[in-house]
C-alpha cells in the first residue's frame, strides 16, 4: 500500500568507544506499532556515533525497501545524530559527513523527520545492536531470530495491536533551558473561529460534514488575525486540513503576508457516529461507548477508528515535524480542541486525563515554547483578550 507511515527505530554501539560495534533497527507501521521490519550487523572496529548513523541508514532502507513513498518517523536516543540529520546541528565530525549525506539519500527529505526518544524508548534497536556485538564477538554475522511481519510481530514491547506505541516523551523538568540551547521554536497555538455546530456544542471531528466559519467565526479570525499582526512574530503558518481551521489560518496569513501550509495531522479526532450530536443525545444514544470513552484514553467513539491514545501519536508526529522544519521559529499552529490540548498535555508532561480539566474558546491562544534539549515550556493558555 503506498504512502504508508512507518516508525523507524535506530540505534548504535561501540564497546570501548571506539571499539566493537554493531548497530540495530526496526521499522514499525506507524498504525499499529507492530514491527514489520529489523536490521542489525557487526561492522567491527567504530565509534558509537558511527554504529548509530549505520544504524539509521539500514532503519531508513528497511522502511524504503517496503514502500518508498512512505513516510518515516525515526525515533533515536542519540541527540547528535537527531540533530545533525534534523539540520540544527553542524556535522563538523569528517566521519559523520558521509554517513549523514547517505542517510539523507535513502528517501526524500520531505517524507523523513526525526525525534529524540529516552534510551528505554529505544529498547528493540538497543537489543539488536547488542545481539549484532555478541555475533561479531563469536565470529558470525547476525542473524534475525524470527522473520517480522506485519501479521506476527517479532519479540518485544510493542502496543497492543490496535493501538500504536506508548505516547510521546514527556519533556524533561526544568526551570529555565540552559543558553547555549539557542533560540526555543514557539508554538502559537490558535483554535478555529466558530462553525454553526460550535455553539450547541456538538461533536465535530475529522469524520462529519467538515462544516466552514459561522460569521461569528469569520469575525472571531478576523479578530485573532488583528492581535497576531499587531505581535509582529509570527515567521510561519500551519493548519488542520479541516475547512474551519484552512479559513482562520488563510485569514490570519493574509494578514500576515505569509502562506499555509497544511498538516494533516492536526486534524480533529474522528468522533464517529457521535458526529453532529451534542453530548446529551450522544449519552441516550450510545451511554456505555460515552462513558468508556471517558475513563480511558485507548477507547474509541461509537464507530470512531481513533482514540486518544491514536490522536497523541499523530499530534505527537505532526510536532516533530513542525519543529524539524521550523526551528528557532514562530509558528502559528491553527487546529481544533483535542490536538491543542493535547499539545498542552505534552507540554507539561500531564495524564491523560488532564485534557478533560482545560477549556478552549474558539479563536483562543496558547503558546508553548521548545528547546533544543527536549524540554518544553507552557507560556499561554486559553487567551481570548483579542475577542472582547
Amino acid at each position: 500500500m503506498a504512502g504508508r507511515r512507518f516508525i523507524v527505530e535506530a540505534d548504535g554501539g561501540s564497546r570501548g568507544n571506539p571499539g566493537p560495534a554493531g548497530y540495530g533497527a526496526v521499522v514499525r507501521d506507524g498504525d499499529t506499532g507492530q514491527i514489520i521490519a529489523e536490521a542489525a550487523a557487526y561492522i567491527g572496529h567504530a565509534t558509537n556515533n558511527v554504529a548509530e548513523y549505520k544504524g539509521l541508514i539500514a532503519g531508513l532502507r528497511a522502511a524504503a525497501e517496503l514502500d518508498p513513498d512512505a513516510r518515516v518517523d525515526v525515533r533515536m536516543d542519540s541527540k547528535l545524530v537527531v540533530e545533525q540529520m534534523s539540520g540544527r546541528w553542524k556535522i563538523k565530525h569528517p566521519d559523520m559527513r558521509p554517513l549523514a549525506a547517505e542517510a539523507a539519500t535513502v528517501l526524500p527529505r520531505a517524507q523523513v523527520g526525526y525525534s529524540w526518544i529516552p534510551r528505554e524508548r529505544n529498547k528493540d534497536a538497543d537489543r539488536l545492536a547488542n545481539e549484532a556485538m555478541d555475533a561479531g564477538k563469536a565470529g558470525r554475522q547476525w542473524e534475525p531470530k524470527a522473520r517480522p511481519s506485519a501479521a506476527a510481530p517479532v519479540t518485544g514491547p510493542t502496543a497492543p495491536a490496535d493501538e500504536p506505541l506508548p505516547e510521546p516523551a514527556a519533556p524533561r523538568a526544568g526551570w529555565a533551558a540552559p543558553a547555549d540551547l539557542g533560540t526555543p521554536t514557539t508554538f502559537v497555538l490558535l483554535r478555529h473561529g466558530e462553525t454553526a455546530l460550535t455553539p450547541e456544542k456538538r461533536f465535530s471531528g475529522s469524520g462529519g460534514s467538515d462544516p466552514a466559519l459561522s460569521e461569528k467565526g469569520r469575525w472571531q479570525a478576523e479578530r485573532a488575525a488583528e492581535a497576531l499582526a499587531s505581535r509582529g512574530t509570527i515567521q510561519a503558518v500551519v493548519s488542520s486540513p479541516m475547512q474551519r481551521t484552512r479559513q482562520t489560518a488563510e485569514t490570519v496569513a493574509a494578514r500576515l503576508g505569509l502562506e499555509v501550509r497544511i498538516e494533516q495531522g492536526l486534524r480533529e479526532l474522528d468522533f464517529g457516529d457521535w458526529e453532529g450530536l451534542t453530548f446529551a443525545e450522544a449519552q441516550e444514544r450510545y451511554p456505555g461507548d460515552l462513558t468508556a470513552w471517558l475513563g480511558s484514553a485507548k477507547a474509541k467513539p461509537t464507530g470512531s477508528t481513533e482514540s486518544f491514545t491514536t490522536l497523541t501519536h499523530r499530534v505527537g508526529t505532526a510536532r516533530d515535524k513542525i519543529l524539524a522544519r521550523h526551528s528557532g521559529k514562530t509558528v502559528l499552529v491553527v487546529s481544533h480542541v483535542s490536538p491543542i490540548k493535547t499539545l498542552v498535555r505534552l507540554a507539561l508532561g500531564a495524564p491523560p486525563d488532564a485534557l478533560y480539566r482545560m477549556e478552549l474558546s474558539a479563536a483562543s491562544l496558547c503558546a508553548v515554547q521548545y528547546y533544543a534539549d527536549g524540554n518544553a515550556s507552557l507560556r499561554l493558555l486559553n487567551d481570548t483578550s483579542h475577542l472582547r
